[in-house]
């Protein structure tokens, strides 16, 4: 498997900074016994390659959890990313996604929005923001919310397949149009040049030269090391336990008595939790044990 990685770069007289995002493990990993459609794995590998880049720029610590979520065939994408880049997500559709407009299978024109969580330790909530979605690709969507979140012009360029999901961002930082008024829309012309099959197969140098070469011989550019993305999802079976122990003694014995044993499905990580009648009467026999001691 390929790595998964984040290259951030500067065109330093220029004050233009991007980012190339590529999800080679990462991906695959969150793909293993899902049965995705390709329609949907190719938009859940692009929102994942968004969630890594915007997760990246996280300074302290925190979860970013974004959201698509409408009434169309794709009715949710989802991904959670903390600031250590240990990220995971799910896609919920309808069990067959035939090709369309972004906008009709993500539901945008029937209420379908965005959704934004920051979870922050030191926080009494999340900060949650909620904006409809605007654009007809995820790549123009997540652009159209950065620009407003920011209120700094950006440009986004995702594509995913079976074995990648890759993302390249440019922003125009301040005083970038007095150096010169014309740098951001030729950089960003360059910039949509770029095709599919290059974001997925070339390595940020070579991506980089190929889109910006004579950008890089006139101005250059700062190149910054990799920055590593992991899949993480353990199991928490001792959370799942509280979670038993919280719905109390008497609903957990119902829900035995009607399914002869209590299973948990964790939907985002793909986890299956069973738990046999003995098992939960140990739940409830170790808290009573507690409790008198």
């Amino acid at each position: 498997m390929s790595e998964s990685t984040i290259r951030r770069f500067l065109f330093e007289n220029l004050n233009i900074r991007g980012a190339l995002v590529h999800l080679g493990d990462v991906w695959q990993q969150m793909q293993v016994d899902r049965n995705y459609q390709p329609t949907v794995a190719q938009l859940l590998g692009e929102t994942a390659a968004v969630t890594a880049l915007i997760a990246g720029q996280l300074k302290q610590p925190g979860r970013l959890t974004l959201q698509l979520r409408g009434n169309g065939p794709i009715q949710l994408l989802v991904m959670d990313c903390n600031e250590q880049l240990q990220m995971r997500g799910m896609a919920r559709s309808n069990p067959v996604v035939l090709p369309a407009p972004v906008g009709d299978l993500l539901g945008a024109h029937q209420g379908g929005q965005l959704m934004m969580s920051l979870d922050m330790p030191d926080a009494r909530q999340p900060y949650q923001s909620f904006v409809p979605m605007v654009g007809d690709s995820i790549a123009a969507i997540f652009e159209h919310y950065l620009e407003q979140s920011e209120q700094q012009a950006s440009r986004l360029f995702a594509t995913a397949n079976s074995q990648a999901a890759v993302c390249l961002f440019l922003q125009k930082m301040p005083d970038a149009d007095l150096r010169d008024p014309d740098t951001w829309n030729r950089i960003s012309h360059l910039a949509s040049t770029v095709k599919p099959a290059e974001l997925l197969e070339l390595d940020a140098v070579t991506l980089l030269t190929r889109l910006f070469h004579d950008e890089m011989a006139s101005h250059g550019v700062r190149l910054y090391d990799p920055t590593t993305v992991v899949y993480h999802c353990p199991q928490d079976r001792e959370k799942v336990s509280d979670m038993i122990r919280s719905l109390g003694r008497a609903d957990a014995e119902t829900m035995l008595a009607e399914h002869g044993e209590i299973l948990i499905r964790d939907d985002i990580c793909n986890h299956v939790y069973r738990f046999s009648p003995a098992e939960v009467a140990a739940l409830f026999e170790q808290t009573a044990s507690q409790k008198l001691h």
